[in-house]
């Protein structure tokens, strides 16, 4: 690992300082703006228990446990999209694209149009989702070792694969669909402290393991045989982090539906900030996922007042141009 200049380390630090800033910032105007106006000095008084009138209601229940399920959406999505770069070494790798979302979201679908009485279902079912779908992708791009370019194209084909079931399931159930609609397209509208609850443990054990696991993705992306030089089991090291990011990719998607872009551009723009060394791409980049996130559904409920667009429509409108630069950038 080379050595860091003063001009890196005060790169750094004016980063993680801008980021700070920025996650501040969301969270105010997030808290401020809406439907309902709440001023700087209500939202004070409220978050130190001095005003407990229908404000408090509006703030605690409603918008308070919106913004920090979106902030824990974000934070995993961006590490997830961060794990898989670092070890398919492809920068337009994310967990849409090789299709872990895809496995969440056809599983949790079928929970919410099949068996609409077990709603409560979704979460699980869209784990199981994700946790199988990478497990397949992983054995059919195995062929005495998991080569990043085999993953990605399986994962490609079987999002494909998976696209056509929810497809169908769109088709033949289209009188149920209305309530996915929204789930569908990526969306934090009603969530509440349970769904906070739900995904916070996932976040902190997600994150945990991410930045433990920053020194074998550093070693990964020397290669494999490097790796192996090294003392480190590539397939097991590989496998294990594919894992993870599949589980931080679920608990987002089992929130809040299929979001997308956030694990693609989030970490790739992190990358040409900061350098593409994971100890600091991994907590740098779970600090701009929050960012997006609460921006984009802020942007999301506020634009178009009072409706409401889906966060996804969102993002989808900010990432697409992106990925399009990065295709552009990389066939250069």
């Amino acid at each position: 690992m080379r050595e860091y200049t003063d001009n890196d380390l005060k790169r750094r630090l004016t980063t993680g300082a801008v980021g700070l800033m920025l996650l501040t910032a969301g969270f105010v105007i997030s808290v401020i703006t809406g439907t309902v106006e709440i001023s700087f000095g209500e939202m004070a008084k409220i978050l130190t228990g001095v005003q407990t009138d229908g404000m408090y209601h509006v703030l605690m229940n409603i918008r308070l446990p919106r913004i920090l399920t979106g902030a824990m959406v974000g934070v995993n999505l961006a590490l997830s999209g961060a794990i898989l770069q670092s070890v398919l070494k492809n920068p337009l790798a994310d967990p849409g694209i090789v299709g872990v979302t895809a496995g969440a979201g056809l599983f949790a679908m079928a929970v919410m149009i099949l068996f609409p009485a077990l709603t409560h279902l979704v979460p699980p079912a869209a784990f199981a989702g994700a946790l199988v779908t990478s497990l397949v992708i992983y054995f059919l791009a195995y062929d005495g070792g998991a080569h990043p370019l085999r993953l990605v194209l399986a994962g490609v084909a079987l999002a494909a694969f998976l696209g056509a079931f929810m497809s169908t399931l769109t088709v033949l159930y289209s009188d149920r669909i209305q309530g996915t609609v929204n789930w569908m397209a990526g969306s934090l509208s009603g969530k509440s402290w349970v769904h906070f609850q739900m995904i916070l443990p996932y976040t902190l054990a997600g994150l945990f393991g991410a930045v433990a696991g920053s020194r074998y993705l550093n070693i990964l992306m020397l290669g494999d045989d490097v790796a192996r030089g090294l003392g480190i089991s590539v397939e097991r090291v590989k496998f294990m982090l594919t894992m993870l990011a599949a589980l931080l990719a679920a608990s987002a998607v089992s929130v809040a539906g299929l979001l997308g872009f956030v694990g693609l551009i989030v970490p790739h723009i992190t990358r040409l900030i900061i350098g593409s060394d994971n100890r600091f791409l991994i907590p740098f980049s779970a600090v701009f996922g929050g960012i997006i996130v609460i921006f984009a559904d802020t942007a999301a409920r506020t634009l178009f007042a009072p409706y409401e667009l889906p966060v996804g429509v969102v993002m989808a409108f900010v990432g697409a141009p992106f990925f399009l630069y990065l295709l552009s950038r990389s066939g250069r």
